[in-house]
């Protein structure tokens, strides 16, 4: 069983950069795919980025591309997500997911998540 714990959210302004973190625990981290994904208020919850697994390449929703990076440290057992020029868009819970498949973007087909954590940008 795999346990992840997301930290770094905090309040920011519009503009400014925040750095998630997601350790690992409990499973072989390098063979996961870990995705991180977002949700508002109300909203559905909304696929950010991906990477995957051993370093491979990472991709990303087009609402974020060019701003956001994802990064792995497989022997930390962690994963970033690095977000610059933030926006008040940006504002929701952020979570991070780990799957045994190779490539996905469907939160269905994540098989372990964090609890999450709040990033707010202010305007």
């Amino acid at each position: 069983q795999v346990q992840l714990v997301e930290s770094g959210g905090g309040s920011v302004q519009a503009g400014d950069s925040l750095r998630l973190s997601c350790a690992a625990s409990g499973g072989t981290f390098s063979t996961l795919l870990i995705a991180w994904f977002r949700q508002s208020p109300g909203e559905d919850r909304e696929f950010v980025g991906c990477i995957l697994r051993s370093g491979g390449s990472a991709y990303y929703a087009n609402s974020v591309k060019g701003r956001f990076t994802i990064s792995r440290k497989d022997a930390n057992s962690t994963a970033y997500l690095q977000m610059s020029s933030l926006k008040p868009e940006d504002t929701a819970v952020y979570f991070c997911a780990a799957s045994t498949r190779y490539y996905t973007y469907t939160s269905d087909h994540y098989e372990y998540w964090g609890q999450g954590t709040q990033v707010s940008v202010s305007s």
